[in-house]
């Protein structure tokens, strides 16, 4: 993987620089001990890692302002980071870079629950805005694995999703207006309290920019009341195929669950030996869960039910308790885990449309032969998200470059299937170098041209998103290969 060569000139202003940062934070929140900085090395993506030069961690807007301006008159390059869960090395840092990270800024800074929204700090952490106001009968939709940890700032960067996505959608459409800060320090408002705003849609443009454009400090973000119910049904299926078929159909019926989510057997195997979920030892299985009134859910479960029963489950188990519901998510929600305890792996991150769901499982299937390693596949199966998980071992030399290998030809095939490399991870610089077999190099020029209005010096998250073959004439820089 190949990183931009680290600016020697930049590296001998690091003493300035970090005077310049000291004067305007706290003694406390400059890092440049290098046993301190390699906790900021590397985000989820641990497979490529480098310390950064420095680190900040502000705890308000005005101090973003401040370390960015500064940054900026040094021409130094900024990695925003959150709460370091990317999967596709979003915040990984360059050597001459200053890691910029949001974790102080944690504040709820404002409830409204007559208009539904909340404004919060972007550090706080997905889960903990639902705990802000869950007391009052709310919650915040987007529901990624990682909410206990991720920060809302990572969320709105890689326009995260999660579970029940199907129904309420991902960041992007529970996101009603953020405060940005600019590379040059400046500070925009974008969006706001209500549903539409005039003029383009610079929040629908700022949310899924990977930190490329600005650094998000503050969001207002819609929160929704509790629903009545909600209900959960287990199928287990001899086929992976067939598994994908009904999820198809479930679909084509016009039946809206608030989640459909898909494992194969590895993936039950490993989960049932970490979680004791009581789950069928079967081929695939689906959590296919439905909310509303006690008569909407027997409604709705009726009626995907009778879809499930035209493909032959081996096991069809309707929760009939809040005890029986949790067992039934205790194992998905506990799966990444899982497989992490009997094998290094790499999480991929493709769409494609549901109804090309049994191909494309068939195929990873016999790409899995072709390339010798074993892969898991648990996901969002109602939107299309594939989360397959490629098992390999690092200290087996050759092995990482074999799975990153394989793991771009499932990328590519989610692009052949109508779909697109990323759903959710973002591309960081794991898919980087497959934007060209997505994009053409018009449609690449275009996107580079609004990063070009919005960070003229190109000092924002370095190395992300656009191949260096495309993006380092902008940078002037040459590339080196990563560790």
């Amino acid at each position: 993987m190949e990183m931009p060569i680290p600016d020697p000139a930049v590296l001998a202003r690091k003493s300035r620089v970090q005077e310049r940062l000291s004067a305007v934070l706290p003694a406390d929140a400059v890092i440049s001990d290098e046993a301190e900085t390699r906790a900021y090395e590397c985000d989820a993506l641990t497979a490529y890692k480098c310390p950064p030069m420095l680190v900040v961690l502000p705890a308000s807007t005005g101090e973003v302002s401040d370390v960015l301006r500064i940054c900026h008159e040094e021409g130094v390059p900024v990695v925003p980071r959150g709460s370091g869960t990317s999967l596709a090395g979003g915040a990984l840092p360059t050597a001459d870079c200053v890691i910029l990270g949001v974790a102080r800024m944690n504040d709820v800074l404002e409830t409204d629950y007559a208009n539904r929204i909340i404004r919060v700090q972007t550090g706080r952490t997905n889960l903990s805005v639902t705990g802000a106001v869950e007391e009052n009968g709310f919650f915040y939709a987007p529901d990624p694995s990682s909410q206990l940890a991720c920060a809302i700032a990572g969320n709105i960067a890689m326009n995260s999703g999660g579970a029940h996505c199907l129904k309420y959608g991902v960041t992007t459409n529970n996101l009603m207006g953020v405060t940005m800060v600019a590379m040059t320090g400046e500070v925009i408002e974008i969006g706001g309290a209500h549903m539409d705003s005039g003029g383009l849609d610079l929040l629908g443009l700022v949310c899924g920019s990977e930190g490329q454009l600005g650094v998000v400090t503050e969001a207002t973000l819609r929160i929704l009341p509790k629903p009545e119910g909600a209900r959960p049904v287990l199928m287990g299926f001899d086929d992976n195929e067939v598994a994908g078929a009904c999820v198809s159909d479930i679909i084509k019926a016009g039946v809206l669950p608030v989640a459909i989510e898909f494992m194969d057997r590895p993936c039950i195997e490993a989960t049932e030996a970490f979680a004791h979920a009581g789950y069928p030892m079967c081929e695939a299985l689906l959590i296919v869960e439905v909310e509303g009134s006690e008569a909407e859910i027997d409604h709705q479960l009726s009626l995907i039910m009778e879809i499930a029963r035209r493909h032959n489950p081996v096991e069809l188990r309707e929760s009939k308790s809040a005890d029986e519901s949790a067992r039934i998510w205790l194992g998905r929600k506990s799966a990444f885990g899982a497989m992490g305890q009997i094998n290094d792996y790499m999480c991929l991150d493709g769409t494609i449309p549901v109804s090309s769901l049994p191909f494309v499982l068939k195929r990873i299937g016999e790409m899995s032969d072709e390339f010798g390693l074993k892969v898991g596949n648990v996901f969002h199966a109602g939107d299309g998200n594939m989360h397959p998980l490629i098992l390999f071992d690092a200290n087996k030399p050759g092995d990482l470059e074999l799975c990153e290998a394989f793991g771009a030809e499932i990328l590519k095939l989610c692009v052949e299937a109508g779909g697109c490399l990323t759903g959710e991870h973002g591309v960081g610089i794991e898919k980087r170098d497959l934007m060209t077999y997505q994009y053409e190099p018009a449609d690449l020029e275009a996107q580079m041209a609004v990063k070009d209005v919005f960070d003229p010096q190109w000092l924002l998250n370095p190395a992300k998103v656009f191949p260096l073959s495309v993006s380092d004439a902008r940078r002037g820089v040459t590339p080196v290969a990563a560790e």
